[in-house]
Parts: structure tokens; C-alpha cells; sequence
């Protein structure tokens, strides 16, 4: 009989993992937004259609990606 390379606990634990992952970047993503550098951001790129077009989510992960670029150089 074929061994699984999951067993049913390690399954559920990656689900849980999941999980708190989603609560946890839910939770980040709604700090973020209230923030007042994403206002201000959201306020100047929301002329561009790519960004008034895209949810909560995508101009989150566009704003940190901006930022972190920003610092890096």
C-alpha cells in the first residue's frame, strides 16, 4: 500500500497555517490602507485607470512593492 507524503495532521496544520496566514495579511492590508502614506498614494494614482480599476488588494500589494523599491534604492 502507497504511503501518502501528507498524513491527515500535517494536512489540517497547513490548512490552519492557511489560514492565519489569510487572517494575518487581512488584518495587515486594512492597517495599511488607514495608513496616511497609502492615502496619500492612493490619492495620486488613482487618476491612473490600472490602479481605480483594482481592489484593496492589488493596490496594497502595489503600494508596498513601490515603497520597498523606494528604500532599496
Amino acid at each position: 500500500m502507497a504511503q501518502s507524503p501528507f498524513n491527515l495532521r500535517e494536512v489540517k496544520a497547513t490548512s490552519s497555517g492557511h489560514e492565519a496566514d489569510a487572517k494575518i495579511w487581512n488584518s495587515l492590508k486594512q492597517a495599511i490602507a488607514a495608513s496616511s502614506g497609502f492615502k496619500r498614494w492612493q490619492t495620486e494614482l488613482l487618476l491612473d485607470k490600472q490602479y481605480r480599476d483594482a481592489g484593496l488588494d492589488h493596490q496594497v500589494r502595489c503600494y508596498l512593492r513601490e515603497t520597498l523599491e523606494t528604500l532599496a534604492y
